[in-house]
């Protein structure tokens, strides 16, 4: 299994950015991030079929998670603010159908990370 996170850098506030996780294969998948000194924390899932989805409270209606008809897996971000400076991990879980995870301990993969940090 590989997940491979990219699309991260350093943006404005305000600015928007869309992270990419490409998957070996097909998953159920979520976003996470870790910013430094805190614990890793759930940011949004999605179902391995694609229509169903959730999200943190602190990024719903700015965060937009999505998926292709193959293995990627996407996290559009508008709106960001400094707060939302974090690694950002995607995560996947072996499972088809219509279930959306959002602990950490459900996921089996997980990617390397890629940095998004949002500062003037």
């Amino acid at each position: 299994v590989q997940l491979q996170a990219s699309g991260g850098g350093l943006v404005q506030p305000g600015a928007s950015l869309r992270l990419s996780c490409a998957a070996s294969e097909r998953y159920a998948v979520g976003w996470f991030r870790q910013a430094p000194g805190k614990e890793r924390e759930f940011v949004a899932g999605i179902s391995y079929r694609g229509g169903e989805r959730s999200y943190a409270a602190s990024v719903k209606g700015r965060f937009i998670i999505s998926r292709d008809n193959a293995k990627n897996t996407y996290l559009r971000m508008n709106s960001l603010k400094p707060e939302d400076t974090a690694v950002y991990y995607c995560a996947a879980k072996d499972v088809g159908g219509s279930p959306v995870y959002s602990v950490e301990s459900d996921y089996e993969y997980w990617g390397q990370g890629t940095q998004v940090t949002v500062s003037s």
